[in-house]
């Protein structure tokens, strides 16, 4: 055996091997109980990078893992591949969408083949595949016929620039994601699935989802947000019309004393006065240019303008004017608001900055505030004042009571309120799946045919970045005849939201190859749900609610039975690593720094903060060359030992190297002791120095085991090992006699990293004498009669202090350990001279001797 570890030549090898054997193929075998894991699939963008590494490791111990405790383990891959950065290359190089995307993943699959992830590479697919688009087209129509898809005018981020819409979180501070230029609002005909009929089964079944993270689970109960209020109408004077309004406070409607409407609420134009006109125009370019997102959080200004026109408080029946305001929005409740500022911070600051009036209607026990004394708004409990027949009534209870006079009067009633709304799919770009519908001037909408599927995007386009998707502008994938009449008509020019795609791929995966439909049933429920799902914590509320929605969606259309995709949810943390600046140069890499200098001028660099690995900062490393340097093992095992899955892991060279030292001292401790150990007696009872080993070794895989299962605690479960292979290093054989205890420490060593660096695990196996993988004779079991110790060591103290340690036998009773206790040298230091009032022994812990003089 080689003395010297070479990783490259290792890792090559057993990469062909699992390969050749197709070790990690997996079918369904109802004699076995299957896991399914999966990682949230990447964007093909030709690299990978840190993060990557880590999250794919993370997925590959428990895959590796749960196939040695003989499970029947699915761990697919494939990639996400539709989407803008596609087509900004196609803009920026002059290269075809489809032509850079498949050579992206060509080129990551094989960097991802070097980290040595063990998956079932059969069952890989792009979502931009023609398949794939087939039956997410069908899906589609599915949905159409049931109502879930539809279409209808609404407000988007439009960006003029790009001709496309952008969702909230494409919109950077106003700006255009990709082109920086300025968004503004627009009403656009767009499909929409309907999320919100599944709004409360979505948020029931975040109480019945116990493997997921708590802080996930609250996020998309805040992005469903179920709120049970009234709906009240407010009468505009000298007008037919009403103004819908939801509020969760009815107690405070005597302290109504304005109206808040959305800018982009459907009746802000009719109540716009021709006194108003020019004011209120100006107000709407203005908040054209703000996005959503930044309209309703607190830092933003609140910004407003007087229609002209009054609504009338139907409790009051006093007018009250009707202002539009940036801070309200038309996707949540009705886009209008009655404004309550005496008891709401944000309308508080409104009215004193436009000096509209502020009436308090709910006073706290013991105190009396004043409108025109008030620093800000009262939120909390109170009794109700200034309210008419409700005074004296607490808030709470005349929630009720208002609520029911509304409805007594026809004014108003009790009613249930979503902030989630309807999932607009539509896009204007061309990279992405086309919608299959046909427009007609005799039919309408008609939906494409089903043996039309799947209907593909055009390859002789032409992306410029101008002037909006190139469908929108090819005659021959717009020209069709309509498939019920028969009479010249226009496709859709319009493609999928790419979450579409990342919203049942997990599905697909357990049929790739299923020819007869999106899902083959019998499969897809032998496999679903995946069983542990890995990724970051930002698909909270977007693909992970869209994945849930869709699995349920494919439930009622009968192609699967389970309820929900995901039974347990592991969101890992970034990698992060500290920034570099050069005052000169800016931002620098890593191998352009030198002695803390910029390699450019030789000025000193500036170091900032540890932030997430970052193309823009320049603070990463290359996956690729760190292999080169260092093996794919040390890279596997770094991003495992460096911090706990959940947390940010802080990039730092000193621990790569240290995990490259650690693997080496593995593959020395084999190397050094094969000669002794091949060959040897099986393993009988022991005694000294070899059943101390015998228990460390039985130890370190119930600790190992109990870390890995279920907890993911990888780091703590390394360092086990790690303590493992001290305690061998430590371990003098006295000669054959010791070889079994020996070599049964390194086997276990062996088999219990086989998880965590695959290939030093399969050529050491290898060395140790076995032809079959070192998964094959599954996961290592402990022993509990190993685990019991002949001695303990108790801590002995006198009256409290710490004074002294002594080794007893486990079966002492408390005689024995308290006489054991009192010949100790270093406690006889302390209670020499003294009287002992008593001794307190606590059984396997300590005894405490208490003394006086």
């Amino acid at each position: 055996m080689e003395k010297q570890y070479s990783p490259d030549q290792i890792e090559q090898k057993w990469q062909q091997e699992w390969e050749q054997r197709q070790r990690f193929r997996v079918v369904e075998d109802a004699g076995k109980e299957k896991f399914y894991l999966l990682e949230m699939f990447p964007y093909p963008s030709g690299r990978i990078h840190m993060g990557h590494v880590r999250n794919y490791a993370i997925g590959d111990v428990v895959a590796r893992y749960k196939r040695m405790r003989g499970y029947n383990v699915l761990h697919p891959m494939g990639w996400d591949a539709f989407g803008m950065p596609a087509e900004n290359a196609a803009i920026e190089h002059g290269i075809h969408p489809a032509k850079w995307t498949y050579e992206n993943i060509a080129s990551m699959r094989v960097q991802l083949q070097r980290l040595g992830l063990s998956y079932d590479w059969q069952r890989e697919f792009a979502t931009c595949d023609p398949e794939y688009s087939r039956w997410e087209q069908l899906i589609f129509l599915k949905m159409l016929e049931q109502g879930l898809a539809y279409k209808k005018s609404s407000s988007v981020n439009w960006c003029p620039d790009c001709q496309t819409v952008l969702a909230n979180e494409q919109v950077e501070e106003g700006c255009c994601w990709r082109c920086h230029n300025q968004v503004e609002g627009k009403e656009l005909e767009q499909w929409f699935f309907k999320i919100t009929d599944y709004a409360d089964e979505l948020l029931d079944w975040t109480e019945r989802l116990p493997g997921w993270p708590e802080r996930v689970l609250a996020m998309q109960r805040n992005w469903i947000g179920k709120s049970y209020g009234c709906e009240i109408e407010f009468p505009v004077v000298a007008s037919e019309q009403k103004i819908k309004v939801f509020t969760t406070r009815p107690d405070t409607l005597f302290g109504a004393t304005f109206m808040s409407l959305a800018p982009e609420h459907p009746l802000a134009a009719d109540l716009t006065t021709a006194g108003q006109q020019a004011e209120v125009q100006a107000f709407l370019e203005t908040v054209a240019k703000q996005d959503k997102i930044a309209r309703t959080s607190g830092e933003l200004e609140k910004q407003g303008v007087f229609t002209g026109s009054y609504s009338i408080n139907p409790l009051t029946g006093q007018q009250i004017p009707i202002f539009l305001a940036n801070f309200v929005l038309m996707d949540y409740g009705t886009g209008a608001v009655m404004a309550v500022p005496a008891h709401d911070q944000r309308y508080f600051e409104f009215a004193r900055k436009y000096q509209l009036p502020i009436r308090v209607v709910i006073q706290p026990e013991g105190e009396t505030f004043l409108p025109e004394t008030m620093l800000e708004a009262w939120v909390g409990p109170g009794v109700l004042v200034n309210s008419g027949r409700f005074d004296g009534l607490a808030n709470e209870a005349a929630k009720e009571k208002i609520a029911a006079y509304l409805d007594e009067r026809n004014e108003g009633r009790k009613t249930v309120n979503y902030r989630l709304r309807d999932w607009g799919v539509s896009r204007q770009r061309y990279w992405g799946t086309p919608i299959p519908v046909i427009y007609c001037d005799c039919c309408g909408a008609v939906p494409v045919p089903e043996q039309d599927l799947p209907i593909l995007l055009p390859e002789d386009v032409e992306l410029t970045g101008e002037g909006g998707s190139p469908l929108a502008r090819h005659q021959q994938f717009l020209a069709v005849d309509c498939p019920t009449c028969g009479n010249p008509a226009r496709r859709e020019s319009d493609t999928f939201d790419t979450f579409v795609e990342s919203s049942w791929y997990f599905a697909r995966y357990a049929c790739p190859d299923f020819e007869n439909g999106p899902l083959d049933r019998e499969a897809v429920n032998y496999w679903m749900p995946v069983d542990q799902y890995i990724g970051g914590i930002e698909h909270a509320v977007m693909h992970l609610l869209y994945a849930r929605f869709f699995t349920k969606v494919l439930r009622d259309l009968g192609m699967l039975d389970v309820d929900e995709p995901f039974t347990n949810l592991l969101t890992q943390g970034m990698v992060c690593m500290e920034t570099q600046r050069c005052p000169e140069h800016g931002w620098l890499y890593p191998e352009q720094v030198s002695d803390g200098k910029c390699g450019e001028c030789g000025i000193a660099v500036e170091l900032g903060r540890t932030e997430k690995m970052s193309k823009s900062k320049k603070n990463v490393v290359d996956p690729n060359q760190l292999i080169d340097l260092y093996g794919a093992d040390t890279a596997r095992l770094f991003s495992l030992f460096a911090a706990p899955p959940e947390k940010d892991l802080e990039w730092n060279e000193q621990g790569v190297e240290g995990c490259s030292r650690f693997i080496g001292r593995i593959w020395r401790a084999v190397s050094d002791n094969l000669q002794l150990i091949e060959n040897c007696a099986e393993l009988q009872a022991v005694e000294g120095a070899a059943a101390e080993l015998h228990r460390k070794t039985h130890q370190t895989i119930k600790k190992v085991t109990e870390d890995i299962d279920g907890r993911f605690h990888f780091n703590t479960a390394i360092a086990s090992i790690m303590e493992l292979v001290n305690a061998i290093y430590g371990f003098k054989a006295e000669g054959e006699s010791d070889a079994p205890v020996l070599r049964e420490a390194l086997e276990t060593v062996v088999r219990l990293l086989a998880p965590f660096v695959p290939h030093l695990s399969e050529e050491l196996w290898e060395q140790l004498g076995y032809a079959d993988g070192v998964e094959a004779p599954g996961w290592p079991q402990w022993h509990d009669d190993a685990l019991k110790t002949s001695e303990i060591t108790l801590v002995v103290q006198v009256n409290g202090k710490v004074r002294g340690k002594v080794s007893v036998a486990t079966e002492a009773d408390n005689q024995a350990v308290e006489a054991a206790a009192l010949a100790d040298p270093n406690v006889q230091r302390f209670i020499d001279g003294k009287q002992i009032r008593k001794v307190i022994c606590v059984p396997g812990r300590l005894v405490n001797i208490v003394v006086s003089g």
